[in-house]
């Protein structure tokens, strides 16, 4: 019931009422990603995704993105060729426990004594 409320009311989650019906009466299901998200067309040529979880675009992986984008005519295949020293795509972790910290940043747990410059010498 709750998630049916959601639905109804807000739009950062999953989808709103109006693409829920746009989606049923038009849409054309194209393929899904790893990650859940769906993704569809209609005969115009529009595309969109469907977001499993919350609405966060650096969900959508790389050749997903070329295809929502119009950057590729065809929909990623389900066995993507990737090279051994590709990472598995992750979103954007900022503003999470997750993030990046480098060392000598405030963020990061270690406090050093990092010089902010370097004195020039003659």
């Amino acid at each position: 019931m709750i998630n049916f409320l959601k639905q109804i009311f807000t739009w950062w989650h999953r989808q709103t009422l109006g693409t829920f019906i746009y989606t049923l009466f038009v849409g054309k299901f194209v393929g899904a990603d790893e990650f859940g998200n769906k993704y569809y067309s209609n005969s115009r040529g529009k595309r969109w995704v469907i977001y499993k979880n919350s609405v966060e675009a650096s969900k959508i992986p790389p050749e997903w993105y070329l295809w929502i984008h119009f950057l590729t005519k065809n929909k990623p295949s389900d066995n993507p060729n990737k090279f051994p020293w590709q990472k598995k795509h992750r979103e954007n972790l900022t503003g999470t426990k997750e993030a990046y910290k480098p060392e000598g940043s405030l963020a990061s747990g270690s406090r050093q004594n990092i010089k902010k410059y370097e004195t020039w010498k003659f």
